[in-house]
């Protein structure tokens, strides 16, 4: 539902366009889509070969995933403490007009904007204006909706950051219809209020909800005495130094910096344009706009404050550690919760952030805090999983980010595998990639949902030969490679059937 919460590379497999990082580029794949942008901020540690072998890998992945899934645009950036760790951008901001998707593209962050208006709260709570259990007529008095029974919990403001206030999930407006997509101004989600019903009695069940989130917003105007945007403008973005993200869609954008959305992939397959559009009234739920760049650096500030004894910047660490920790557990419906941000666990870690899904958009920001790493993944098209794109990109680059860390000279790993990297088609299922990965190669299928998971490993065994790795680490057949004359493979063979290097 709106405003809710694939392969890879070796640096000779590096897109079109992009900056290889140890080895030369292959040459560049026949079409017109625009090539990926190239790292542009990239950490000094990127040029170590674990690392660079990590953006190899994720580059021919991300490809992938944009070309099998036809999304138009698509950016991913990662943060590592106060570096930019990785950064590509594949396709187009704007079908029609070509215009090529860059890290300073801005996309619809739809529910990524609750983030900001729950920072808006808890820096009126620390300034003691508010209180968390304060109840919300306390703040706003024409809060009220029907069937509410007195002898309830009155619903309070970490109710409503935690989504677990009872309230329906959206104003009663059918704004996620499209092609029109029209909200409503902020005066008629306050007038149809009193007509709506409460689901439950507040902080019995977890019911998400964008109504919630704009009520929260409607409580940061009255509290601070000044307009919502006004207080985000003045109090998060431009101390954040946040200069590309907005409160609302730029249109003003529209031909230039702006990302034309798309809707899901259609039956017969193919995307369709999805018109621009502004959330009014919705805006503290789900009506920012910002870029991959400005996302990093919020995900960096972050880190900085979580690293503050005292205050810092906009928010103390101490207030930010308390969104980020578990404040509401729903196990019925699998909902776990912070003050704003959600909270997950995947292989034994604990991540938090926040998705975005909008008419045409869809993004995610993935915070590990522990490690200090970061994922912006933006996406102008319905239907694209960047929540599952952000954890494979996390699973990629965390453990080279530890290697580099460990291994600062990349001892570990220096084998030149390069002249084997390529991607494959074996005229059977699907490509096959093949990518440099330590001191062996990966091959995996292309498109791949879980890459690391799915791939094969295969260890040299001759100046052409590999062999798979089994899982108890003994050796299985092999894979011959055919090498051009200047060294450079040009088909494999495996299982006696031969895969020619399509680019």
């Amino acid at each position: 539902m709106p405003g809710s919460e694939y392969h890879m590379s070796a640096p000779t497999m590096t897109p079109p366009g992009a900056t290889p990082a140890l080895e030369p580029s292959v040459p560049a794949a026949k079409g017109d889509t625009p090539a990926p942008t190239p790292a542009h901020d990239d950490a000094s540690s990127a040029m170590h070969p674990r690392v660079a072998q990590a953006h190899g890998f994720l580059d021919v992945w991300l490809e992938a995933v944009r070309d099998y899934e036809q999304v138009p645009g698509l950016v991913v950036e990662v943060v590592h403490g106060q570096e930019t760790a990785y950064t590509r951008a594949f396709g187009v901001a704007d079908r029609e007009r070509q215009l090529p998707a860059t890290p300073g593209s801005i996309f619809s962050v739809c529910s990524i904007s609750k983030l900001f208006t729950a920072l808006a709260v808890l820096q009126l709570r620390d300034a003691g204006k508010l209180r968390l259990d304060d109840p919300v007529a306390l703040h706003l008095p024409w809060f009220r909706l029907a069937g509410a029974d007195p002898l309830d919990a009155p619903v309070t403001i970490e109710a409503l950051l935690t989504h677990s206030a009872g309230l329906p999930r959206e104003a009663d407006f059918p704004y996620w219809t499209g092609p029109e997509f029209s909200f409503p101004r902020r005066d008629e989600v306050v007038e149809k209020l009193p007509g709506q019903a409460m689901l439950h009695p507040a902080e019995q069940r977890y019911q998400y909800s964008n109504l919630g989130s704009t009520l929260l917003g409607e409580l940061v105007a009255a509290v601070a005495g000044e307009p919502y945007d006004s207080y985000i403008r003045r109090m998060l973005l431009e101390p954040l130094g946040l200069a590309s993200t907005t409160p609302d869609i730029p249109l003003g954008e529209r031909g230039r910096r702006l990302a034309r959305g798309y809707s899901a992939l259609r039956r017969g397959g193919g995307r369709e344009p999805v018109p621009f559009f502004k959330t009014n009234g919705l805006a503290p739920a789900a009506g920012f706009a910002s870029t991959a760049e400005d996302l990093a650096a919020f995900a960096k500030w972050q880190f900085r404050a979580l690293a503050e004894r005292g205050n810092a910047a906009v928010l103390s660490g101490n207030t930010l550690r308390e969104m980020q920790r578990v404040q509401y557990v729903d196990y019925e419906a699998e909902a776990v919760r912070g003050l704003g941000f959600g909270v997950w666990r995947e292989g034994g870690k604990t991540f938090v952030g926040h998705g975005g899904s909008c008419p045409g958009h869809r993004s995610q920001l993935t915070l590990q805090v522990d490690e200090q790493v970061a994922v912006v993944v933006l996406a102008n098209a319905q239907g694209v999983d960047t929540k599952h794109i952000a954890q494979v990109v996390y699973q990629v680059m965390a453990p080279a980010l530890r290697a580099a860390r460990q291994d600062p000279q990349g001892a570990a790993t220096t084998a030149r595998l390069g002249a084997f990297a390529g991607v494959y088609d074996t005229g059977f299922a699907s490509e096959l990639a093949v990518i440099p990965w330590e001191n062996d190669l990966l091959a995996v299928e292309l498109p791949s949902h879980q890459p690391l998971r799915e791939a094969a490993r295969l260890r040299r065994a001759g100046d052409t030969t590999f062999r798979r790795v089994r899982k108890d680490d003994t050796l299985a057949e092999p894979v011959e490679f055919e090498l051009n004359p200047m060294g450079k493979g040009t088909a494999l063979r495996w299982h006696q059937n031969r895969a020619r290097l399509v680019r």
